[in-house]
C-alpha cells in the first residue's frame, strides 16, 4: 500500500512558476513510474509528466514540454512537478500516481493522491 499526498498548489498569475510535490508512505515508492496529472472541471482526467525508476525516463506532454519538469528524491519518497511560465490553460487539480504500467495514461497507475488546486490567472 502506498500512500501519496500533493502540495504546493495555489493561485498564481500567468508566466509565475509553481512547484508541487508528491510525497509517499507507506511501502516505497522507488521501484514505481511516478506520474502527474491534471483534471479541469468537466474534462477528463490527462497525463502531464512522469518519472521512471532505475535508468531515470521522463516523459511530458506536448503542452507542458519545455515549461514543466519532474524529478523525483527516492531519499524523500518525494516527487516534484517545476511549473515554469504558466497560463490560464495549466487551471486544474493536479494529481500525483503511482503505478507500473504505461505511463502516460490514467489506467497506468495503481495508486494516486488527493490533488491539490492549481489555478492561474490572466
Amino acid at each position: 500500500q502506498v500512500q501519496l499526498v500533493e502540495s504546493g498548489g495555489g493561485l498564481v498569475q500567468a508566466g509565475g512558476s509553481l512547484r508541487l510535490s508528491c510525497a509517499a508512505s507507506g511501502r516505497t515508492f522507488n521501484r514505481y513510474n511516478m506520474g502527474w496529472f491534471r483534471q479541469a472541471p468537466g474534462k477528463e482526467r490527462e497525463f502531464v509528466a512522469a518519472i521512471s525508476w532505475g535508468v531515470i525516463t521522463t516523459w511530458y506532454a506536448d503542452s507542458v514540454k519545455g515549461r514543466f519538469t519532474i524529478s523525483r528524491d527516492n531519499a524523500k519518497n518525494t516527487v516534484y512537478l517545476q511549473m515554469n511560465s504558466l497560463k490560464p490553460e495549466d487551471t486544474a487539480v493536479y494529481y500525483c500516481a503511482a503505478g507500473f504500467g504505461t505511463t502516460n495514461t490514467v489506467n497506468g497507475y495503481t495508486y494516486w493522491g488527493q490533488g491539490t488546486q492549481v489555478t492561474v490567472s490572466s
